[in-house]
């Protein structure tokens, strides 16, 4: 590995300054554009599924271009697992929880139990937070299935 490094100038063999200033410059506004594809995912085209998507392209991309530390640095093990399994517990809660309150399984309009405001709006703010539960939930897998591939399942080697 040290003589790949020599014969490429000091760097590594894939590494090269204008990918990795393209994604410093794109991962900030991918993650951006996936949290709003997640948030107006009830009103238009999209949800939690694309978002989530494109919010793990973006680790993806870091690791790409720089190295897996560098995309584990930005998005550790620990906090994906915790976003992983926040983003199953939100749907699945959701879903419980209407269906606790007499509803069937994500029927939003029997949560006005809890809080009165309406059938309409908690129909609106239920698939809300569905679709951030599914975006936390699918940005995890991503990151993880991309990590656990890349590496042979040992996540301390990298790339």
């Amino acid at each position: 590995m040290k003589l790949l490094k020599e014969r490429a100038g000091g760097r590594g063999v894939g590494e090269s300054p204008i990918v990795q200033t393209g994604v410093r410059l794109m991962v900030p506004f991918l993650q951006l554009f996936g949290l709003y594809v997640i948030v107006h995912g009830h009103y238009s085209p999209g949800g939690g599924f694309q978002g989530g998507v494109a919010l793990g392209a973006s680790f993806i991309l870091l690791a790409l271009a720089f190295d897996m530390k560098t995309s584990l640095r930005f998005f550790s093990e620990g906090a994906n697992n915790l976003m992983g399994n926040a983003g199953a517990l939100i749907f699945t809660g959701v879903g419980a929880l209407c269906a606790i309150m007499g509803g069937l399984f994500l029927d939003y309009s029997a949560l006005d139990r809890i809080i009165p405001m309406g059938p309409i709006e908690w129909r609106s703010f239920g698939i809300f937070l569905v679709e951030v539960g599914v975006g936390l939930a699918v940005m995890s897998i991503m990151a993880s299935l991309f990590w656990d591939l890349a590496s042979g399942g040992e996540m301390d080697e990298g790339l």
